[in-house]
């Protein structure tokens, strides 16, 4: 589909949290309409009436073409051209049940979470493909802290499908003057690489509060692109992939800002503060508690050897404490081939 088609075009996007308020916005400026699923009726009244989101991002000023539904009914009762899923990982099943006696079997599908499902492994497209009248299917990934968006700031994303349909409906959709789409058909590897970013945000965290430089830091991220690349390839991935915007691009992203849920974490954790205490401060899911056992336990079973996630497991299990684990990390036994 051109360029033309989608400027016509409606566009449902589901949940109103940071991201899917950015894409909203970015969306808004493409198409003739927008629409905002939200769980609470007073967050949808509030963005309709204010034109800002109460809960997410609240300087950002909303598009005149934006609406903010609580119902499903209400969000799919014009005919919608794309649908962007922006549920957290643990909850996207549940919802695409949910949505889906709601849709055509027509519509593009997007998705913007940066996780898997964790009873079966599997990637977020491949949940939806299971729960979903829909064949065409992507992802939305990249180094896209939502605040720096939201102030207009340049950033760069990819979207991921096996059908060039959906990449370009992404292109179209998506891409501003200041907001650039890249497009790839692996999206094994993108959907992996937005995922396991976050366990090394975790341990970017905790260097950080640890007050450590960036030799230390150079070090962990070129040793967490290496546990990427072999977790990623052994699940399907393209190698190059991870070397891409979706891979290293967001893993430099997340694990330098603290912006990133995932590396808040960590630095509160190497403070002394339990787990619970910080998720609930937090308020807001941080989806790399869950992935690094998820992996964790996987990577394990399949023999991928994973050191620095399993650092950071034993520092959020409590067995080890933020000087154990990079005591752990600094005398493991030596490797005589760097690339390993």
């Amino acid at each position: 589909m051109k360029k033309a088609f989608w400027s016509d075009s409606k566009v449902v996007i589901l949940g109103g949290g940071s991201f899917g308020t950015v894409l909203a916005n970015l969306a808004a400026a493409n198409c003739s309409q927008v629409t905002v699923y939200v769980r609470a009726e007073d967050q949808a009244r509030a963005m309709n009436s204010t034109r800002m989101n109460p809960n997410y991002l609240k300087d950002l000023v909303l598009d005149p073409k934006i609406r903010a539904v609580s119902s499903f009914e209400k969000a799919f009762e014009f005919d919608q051209d794309l649908v962007i899923f922006a549920f957290p990982s643990h909850a996207t099943r549940e919802q695409a049940k949910l949505v889906a006696p709601f849709l055509k079997g027509s519509e593009i599908v997007l998705h913007a979470t940066k996780g898997i499902e964790e009873q079966s492994l599997k990637r977020i497209s491949q949940v939806l493909a299971e729960e979903l009248p829909i064949l065409r299917i992507g992802a939305i990934s990249g180094p896209n802290l939502a605040g720096e968006i939201a102030k207009g700031e340049p950033a760069a994303t990819v979207v991921a499908s096996r059908f060039d349909d959906v990449i370009r409906a992404g292109e179209a959709v998506l891409a501003t003057n200041l907001f650039r789409v890249y497009t790839t058909h692996d999206i094994t590897g993108v959907e992996w690489g937005g995922t396991l970013k976050n366990i090394f945000a975790i341990a970017s965290g905790i260097l950080e509060s640890k007050g450590l430089g960036w030799n230390i830091r150079s070090f962990m991220l070129s040793r967490a692109l290496a546990e990427m690349v072999r977790f990623g390839v052994a699940m399907g991935a393209e190698p190059e992939t991870f070397l891409g915007l979706a891979g290293m691009g967001d893993l430099i992203a997340t694990c330098s800002s603290n912006q990133s849920r995932n590396f808040r974490v960590g630095f509160h954790l190497a403070k002394g503060e339990t787990l619970e205490d910080v998720l609930r401060e937090l308020g807001q899911v941080a989806e790399g508690v869950r992935t690094t056992r998820i992996v964790r336990e996987f990577s394990k079973s399949r023999g991928v050897e994973m050191p620095i996630t399993e650092t950071v497991f034993r520092i959020l299990e409590g067995e080890w404490s933020a000087d154990e684990g990079l005591r752990h990390l600094m005398t493991r036994p030596l490797v005589q081939d760097e690339r390993t």
